[in-house]
């Protein structure tokens, strides 16, 4: 008996149920050639990565915008840096607040309609910031881009690993980091260009285009199923795979999997999570995403063209538009390794990168407080500092920036999803807005110091992932969910 059946009275249908032209194409398959239907599963589910990456394009130009725009910011609205500080951190408090409602959202509509509910606001978001005439639309602009984006953070990776077949999981996975990434370096670029009101007209660009992409991709086979829309199921999941492909197998090992969990009508109790096979992927999936920002990479992104101004180079916003575009590289680079090496092997490469850039970096910014601004020390120095900075971002894109939150979707079982999936973007996003709130302060007291403190929480990181962090890679996320139990 199929789980339609046993719960019908409970069936939830998707917010953007498009399944209709699926089953169309399904039937059709056989009597059209092969130029006409999607055939190839990698290229059905790239094409649905590419559309919904447009989400985390739209997450990285909201973090690269303060960096370009916060002279010209202050000198138009005649703002204070502390008022400017709160201006670039309210993304932070935004994306909490979505972080919360993310996952009961995601579980109760979908993953397409959630990314749907996500990019109103951030094109309203961006609308306010660019007619903003006093502090308070640009306040107000920022929390309601933040609010998207804390949505998107969750169910972009979630809605790939998903997808996604287990020998691509990985790097596929990763698209979401390096499409942040690009938006980074989209907002840096552009800012070079245009003021900032311009720039945030173009940051509407990113969801204008996901919101008609979303009606042209299936829902994920696995929340379709736990939701008992058995047909549904199989016809996305045949899509994905490609009308040729035989999905027997992987269609029996989700309804196993299914079937094996709690009634989906139980309620979800944070209570629930005292058991050993929630909590420990759980514990891995807050701790490492809290990590991911304890690295103090917000703070670089966030405020990275005062850090060049500190270190003596005169054009650090193209500075910044070089830190971007090598980010974009060394994650693409993360991309292609992250199924081949595994996910564990680029964690600890990359966060003792970090480590060892940011004791660069930090023994750079103390020296220079001994040495005289008119000799040449002072001059290494800074160029020293900066290519600490430079190395320490792509360290961090080569896995500290895609891998904590492929892991954290391909870990969190399917029943507490949700909860757990929100609960852990939460935390990665009040710790996002404390290194974004404290850096330009810490930078004040010292920049040494602030990028000492940043190192051992990097040293830290290796360790954790060392000891606690499973490697996921060629399991499919049945395997994986099955291993806590």
């Amino acid at each position: 008996m199929s789980c339609r059946e046993e719960n019908n009275e409970d069936v939830r249908k998707p917010f953007l149920h498009t399944g209709s032209w699926y089953r169309m194409g399904s039937r059709q398959s056989s009597m059209m050639g092969s130029s006409q239907v999607i055939r190839d599963s990698s290229i059905s589910v790239l094409a649905c990565v590419l559309i919904v990456a447009l989400g985390p394009i739209q997450f990285g130009f909201t973090c690269g915008y303060s960096s370009p725009t916060q002279i010209a910011i202050i000198k138009d609205l005649k703002l204070t840096v502390s008022e400017f500080s709160l201006f670039g951190s309210l993304s932070n408090v935004g994306a909490m607040v979505g972080a919360i409602s993310s996952g009961q959202i995601a579980e109760y509509i979908g993953r397409k309609g959630s990314l749907m509910i996500a990019a109103v606001p951030n094109i309203i978001g961006w609308l306010a910031i660019s007619f903003a005439k006093d502090p308070s639309f640009l306040y107000m602009g920022r929390l309601l881009e933040g609010f998207g984006v804390g949505i998107i953070s969750y169910v972009v990776p979630v809605y790939i690993a998903e997808i996604a077949p287990q020998n691509l999981r990985g790097g596929l996975g990763s698209v979401n980091q390096l499409s942040v990434t690009i938006g980074i370096m989209l907002a840096y670029l552009l800012g070079l260009f245009v003021n900032w009101r311009v720039l945030a007209v173009l940051g509407t660009f990113p969801c204008l285009a996901l919101i008609p992409g979303l009606f042209f991709i299936p829902e994920s086979p696995r929340w379709l199923a736990k939701m008992g829309l058995t047909e549904d199921f199989e016809t996305s999941l045949q899509v994905l795979r490609g009308f040729d492909a035989d999905i027997t197998n992987e269609v029996n090992e989700i309804k196993r999997s299914i079937a094996s969990s709690t009634n989906r009508r139980t309620a979800m109790r944070f209570a629930d999570l005292k058991h050993r096979r929630y909590w420990f992927p759980l514990m891995v999936g807050i701790v490492l995403l809290v990590l991911q920002q304890l690295g103090g990479i917000n703070g670089v992104i966030f405020y990275s063209s005062n850090i060049f101004l500190s270190a003596g180079i005169s054009s650090s916003n193209a500075a910044t538009f070089g830190v971007g575009a090598i980010q974009v590289v060394a994650t693409a680079v993360a991309t292609w390794l992250v199924d081949k090496t595994g996910r564990r092997l680029l964690l600890i490469v990359s966060s003792a990168g970090m480590a060892v850039s940011l004791l660069v970096v930090a023994v750079s910014f103390y020296l220079k407080g001994y040495v005289s601004e008119d000799s040449t020390l002072y001059g290494v120095l800074g160029i020293l500092s900066v290519v600490g900075v430079v190395f320490m971002i792509i360290s961090f894109s080569l896995g500290m920036g895609p891998i904590p939150w492929l892991i954290m979707s391909e870990i969190l079982p399917i029943k507490i999803k949700g909860l757990a999936g929100s609960t852990a973007t939460l935390a990665n996003w009040l710790f996002s807005w404390v290194i974004t709130v404290t850096a330009p302060l810490l930078m004040a007291w010292s920049s040494g110091g602030t990028f000492t403190i940043y190192m051992v929480m990097c040293a830290f990181t290796v360790a954790f992932v060392a000891i606690w962090v499973p490697e996921t890679k060629g399991r499919t996320l049945e395997e994986i969910q099955s291993s806590f139990r």
